[in-house]
């Protein structure tokens, strides 16, 4: 019977590090994107239209901006857990289940690199 591996070797590491670095970078331009549309920079100058239409569209303006909020704050968290795992990375602890301490699957971290439970914890969770 073969050892079960405890952690990720270097190489392992290196290139889960890559996959992080590179959803980072797109993560915190999606979050400049919604912090600007929140701020108004990408306003498209409806000040002159119809006052009846410029009614019409402070409704949906204040929905729309509290989803953007949302959005934003979603990003954010996520963000935040992008850096908690290039951390377990340095501390060579990435990959490693929180709730049962077995490695977690390499496919899995790959989709959601960011990941701190296995799918046999996660199932218990959500059970």
């Amino acid at each position: 019977m073969a050892d079960k591996k405890l952690q990720y070797s270097a190489e392992e590491l290196q290139e889960f590090k890559e996959i992080i670095e590179g959803k980072l970078k797109e993560a915190d331009e999606d979050l400049q994107i919604l912090k600007d549309s929140l701020s108004h920079k990408d306003d498209h100058g409806t000040d002159d239209t119809g006052r009846s239409f410029n009614m019409m569209e402070d409704g949906s303006d204040t929905l729309s901006r509290e989803e953007m909020a949302q959005l934003a704050l979603r990003q954010e968290k996520f963000i935040t857990a992008l850096k908690n795992a290039l951390i377990r990375i340095e501390n060579k602890t990435y990959g490693i289940c929180r709730v049962t301490g077995k490695l977690i699957q390499k496919e899995r971290l790959k989709l959601v690199p960011h990941a701190t439970l296995s799918i046999e914890a996660k199932n218990q969770q959500d059970s």
